[in-house]
């Protein structure tokens, strides 16, 4: 198998992050979740060409690396790591207005 594997991590990454983590990233803009996952899937795709399937550790390593520390994030500020709650306290906390 070729980078059709690579591209299929990648794909599964770019479809399952969103459906899991969307609900925090729901005032980041479109610019930023653009550049965030270009530069995760190009990176992914030149290291292929040098170290081939191992590659797939750098989006496997960012992966665990953003959960550790979004966990940690989310208990030590008092929210909820998988739902965002309380919902107020969470857009306070990144900086983002409050829907009126």
């Amino acid at each position: 198998m070729g980078i059709e594997l690579e591209l299929g991590v990648l794909l599964a990454f770019a479809i399952l992050g969103p459906a899991f983590f969307g609900v925090f990233e729901l005032e980041t803009s479109p610019w930023r979740k653009t550049a965030k996952w270009t530069f995760m899937s190009i990176l992914t795709l030149i290291l292929y060409k040098f170290v081939g399937h191992w590659s797939l550790t750098l989006p496997l390593l960012l992966a665990a690396a953003g959960t550790t520390f979004h966990i940690w994030w989310c208990r030590k500020n008092s929210i909820d790591p998988l739902r965002a709650l309380p919902r107020r306290r969470y857009y306070e906390l990144r900086g983002w207005k409050w829907p009126e």
